[in-house]
């Protein structure tokens, strides 16, 4: 219950800010912080009995082997990350998930056994790494992960009784097993808290089988056999959340349209000023108009080299940048050469957000720096 009241509540609080949400695709930079609750399903567990009462089992002819089955619970997960600027991400997660143990079959003779009491909760602490697919431009983030660590499940009194013979069968015992975990996601940016975002994930979490000591206590008040339980550990969580960035740039005013590309006369050279839209690389049709004049003319005039130089704005990092200028470089150098102007002829630079023609504070878009200037020398 308490589970399912963290969950609406998140639900609750997330409804007002998704209504304020736009498309953001700047990769997440530097130290974020995120937390997620949701339903869990344990997935039912073969059993197999050792020790005494393995050999109480078999000396009565007994399968030794069972099934344990466990009701809908809950998970809550709390993480402190890194973005790595690019789409990468890494973190140190602590997680909790507890489940009703529902009940428990097998060894016949003994089965039928009657529903199951007691609880089974898994602390767990994973290394994780994401990748987000922020390059989509779409208005959420679809992202995938996978992480190891160590987890502690505790078996708190859970027990079943045989409706044949009356002997109960109990467990109440703590294991602690190498940890794993794949999940898959989006994240829906807040555009009136930079940095925020809601997020929906699907995760699958296993271990390796835990081992726990087992009771079986005769209902004629003999002495109990102990021994121990062999146990599979694998779950189907479904968790939102909210993650907060710290680094993220605050959101611009509405980007206005990128500037026409015109031909600038300096002398014997001519520059040509091709435009991009934000966080792209390919030609719009408009650029593709203003390299084919480019190509045309280079051919019209006495023209010993072609500099083709990419630029970005500073949303983002640096790192990022450089490479997105040198794609929008490679772009239009591709298509000069497509329209014919020799490769040998042109040379690539690229200076990401170093040469800015409209100077702007750190993580602002501005249109006119996202270009590719093409001189014809």
């Amino acid at each position: 219950m308490m589970f399912r009241k963290l969950l609406l509540a998140t639900t609750m609080l997330a409804l007002p800010l998704a209504g304020a949400a736009t498309a953001q695709t700047v990769p997440v930079t530097g130290v974020y912080l995120g937390a997620g609750a949701g339903v869990d399903f344990q997935m039912d567990s073969d059993t197999e009995a050792s020790g005494g009462l393995q050999n109480t089992l078999r000396a009565r002819g007994v399968n030794r082997s069972g099934k344990a089955e466990f009701g809908t619970g809950g998970v809550g997960v709390l993480s402190l990350g890194w973005g790595f600027g690019n789409g990468v991400r890494a973190e140190i997660e602590g997680n909790f998930r507890r489940a009703e143990f529902d009940s428990y079959s097998g060894n016949a003779p003994l089965a039928p056994w009657g529903a199951g009491r007691g609880t089974a909760s898994t602390y767990g602490v994973m290394a994780n790494t994401f990748f987000d697919f922020h390059q989509l431009g779409w208005p959420v983030v679809p992202y995938i992960g996978a992480g190891i660590g160590y987890a502690w499940t505790n078996f708190d009194n859970a027990r079943a009784t045989s409706r044949v013979t009356g002997e109960r069968l109990s467990i109440d015992d703590t294991d602690a097993q190498f940890a794993f975990q794949g999940m898959a996601g989006a994240s829906l940016p807040i555009s009136a808290v930079p940095g925020l975002a809601l997020t929906a994930e699907y995760r699958f979490f296993g271990t390796l089988d835990n081992e726990v000591k087992a009771t079986l206590t005769p209902a004629s008040g003999a002495a109990p056999q102990r021994g121990k339980v062999e146990l599979d550990n694998y779950h189907h969580s479904f968790l939102v959340g909210l993650r907060y960035a710290f680094n993220q740039p605050t959101p611009p005013a509405p980007v206005p349209v990128a500037p026409a590309a015109v031909p600038i006369i300096h002398g014997p050279s001519r520059t040509y000023l091709v435009f991009f839209d934000f966080d792209r690389a390919d030609l719009t049709d408009r650029a593709r108009q203003i390299v084919a004049e480019a190509a045309q003319n280079s051919t019209r005039v006495q023209t010993t080299r072609i500099e083709v130089s990419g630029h970005a704005d500073r949303s983002g990092s640096p790192a990022y940048n450089q490479r997105l200028s040198q794609r929008r470089a490679d772009a239009v150098a591709a298509e000069l050469a497509r329209l014919g102007v020799a490769r040998s002829a042109i040379t690539i630079q690229a200076f990401g957000e170093s040469r800015p023609l409209v100077p702007t504070a750190d993580g602002v878009r501005e249109p006119q720096n996202r270009r590719v200037e093409i001189v014809l020398r």
